[in-house]
């Protein structure tokens, strides 16, 4: 018995320690669809980070993964909006709290539109917007 559970006790480690990790730090994942186009491309492989919203605080232009409740699946997004804040896009420029973002993204078939979030609501686009289901 020993000798069976020394040659086995590694992959025991080597289990646990996997199971660990994906439970409470990172899991990997496999990006479908093209909504994210071309920041993320479909069928790429990413590594979800499941610890780092504890250390600190989610920002502008973050990529996060949410729990979609309409297809009961996960989506991945960038955040635009923060709390409290009011978003707008016109004539293919965004708006935060009426001033002019000096980023770089370009949603160019995004239609003009006006949101205000709530306390601990986001404001999310998919970078694709021909095929993204967002906010």
């Amino acid at each position: 018995m020993k000798k069976i559970w020394k040659v086995i006790k590694d992959y025991v480690y080597i289990i646990i320690i996997v199971v660990l990790f994906r439970t409470f730090i990172a899991t990997p994942a496999i990006v479908e669809g093209s909504s994210m186009d071309t920041t993320l491309a479909d069928g790429q492989i990413v590594l979800i980070n499941k610890i780092i919203y504890s250390v600190t605080n989610i920002s502008r232009y973050d990529i996060v993964v949410l729990n979609n409740k309409e297809d009961k699946d996960k989506i991945i997004k960038r955040v635009i909006g923060l709390p409290n804040e009011k978003i707008s896009y016109k004539n293919n420029v965004l708006y935060i709290n009426g001033n002019e973002t000096t980023n770089n993204i370009k949603f160019e078939a995004t239609e003009d539109f006006e949101v205000t979030t709530a306390d601990n609501e986001y404001f999310v686009l998919g970078d694709n917007r021909d095929v993204s289901k967002d906010s």
